[in-house]
């Protein structure tokens, strides 16, 4: 056997499978699955949830239980008053929270400099986050009822709302500047531009995408509280729309919890229904927010 017959004998032995990879393999498999698993025990609770809410709160979705009032000592009628009041609650609350969270964030991100005093605002802003809501509550009574005068309002509530995802907005906005390479900051720099123009002009538009992010946690977080706006400005019955933001309101949060435990005789069918509503119009929000977002991402050059 010459050297080339040797040659062609050997190849095959040389690319074959080791047990070492058939142990990768093997490995990589069950990892694999084992993630695959672990998805799906968070998918299907929430497949389950809103499957539950579909079949049983369906059949109260129509026109008349969108926009007629709560009638029958709230055991009949419609969620009208809390639709519109949630969404006065969520607009008030991004108008105040959203431009001081993202100031914030600019300022931790691109001007404070490294030291003991920001460290500490950093995890001030941390723990703030895992503060429990009912305590927002009482802050919100104790700051913007009592001490501000706003009274049981609209605003008043909104602020509470507005507070308590504050942490939310300014922990993805910091990340998403930070997230903005360093390169384009020196370009502009080396054009003579000032540090605000950069961030103007560069970096706020090309971090807008992670922004957003913080802003669609922030809508689904205060649509769906309850205790903060309970003690500040949710009526337990107010059939009447808000003409102004001193002006107390219902909310589809506080109206489903009033109906599910401190009016009696109320239909499966109608608090199912108030619950569907609720999800729908956070989900519907933040579909309205990632359509948004990508459309900003996509015209990314980097």
């Amino acid at each position: 056997m010459n050297h080339s017959d040797a040659g062609q004998a050997m190849e095959p032995l040389m690319f074959s499978a080791t047990n070492l990879n058939a142990h990768n393999r093997r490995l990589q498999w069950l990892f694999r699955v084992l993630f695959g698993l672990m998805t799906l025990i968070l998918v299907i609770p929430v497949g389950v949830i809103l499957t539950v809410l579909v079949v049983r709160g369906g059949p109260a979705i129509s026109m008349e239980f969108l926009f007629s009032h709560p009638s029958d000592g709230m055991t009949a009628g419609g969620i009208f008053p809390a639709l519109i009041g949630t969404m006065w609650l969520v607009a008030v609350a991004l108008i105040a929270s959203v431009p001081v969270g993202v100031a914030a964030a600019v300022y931790l991100s691109e001007y404070a400099p490294d030291n003991w005093l920001t460290r500490g605002i950093n995890l001030a802003i941390i723990n703030l986050a895992g503060v429990p809501s009912i305590v927002h509550a009482l802050f919100g009574l104790g700051a913007f009822v009592i001490f501000a005068g706003f009274g049981t309002s609209i605003l008043a509530a909104s602020l509470t709302l507005a507070v308590m995802t504050l942490p939310v907005v300014i922990v993805a906005t910091r990340e998403s500047l930070q997230a903005v390479p360093l390169a384009f900051r020196e370009a502009c720099w080396n054009m003579g531009a000032t540090r605000w123009q950069t961030i103007r002009t560069v970096v706020l538009p090309n971090a807008i995408s992670g922004i957003l992010t913080g802003v669609i946690l922030e809508v689904s977080r205060t649509a769906g509280e309850t205790a903060p706006i309970m003690f500040t400005g949710a009526a337990f019955f107010f059939p009447f729309l808000p003409l102004s933001v001193f002006d107390q309101t219902m909310a589809m949060s506080m109206h489903l919890f009033v109906i599910s435990t401190a009016v009696p005789g109320v239909p499966d069918e109608l608090k199912y229904g108030t619950a569907l509503t609720l999800i729908t119009l956070v989900l519907f929000m933040n579909a309205i927010s990632i359509t948004f977002r990508s459309y900003l991402r996509g015209k990314k050059k980097w």
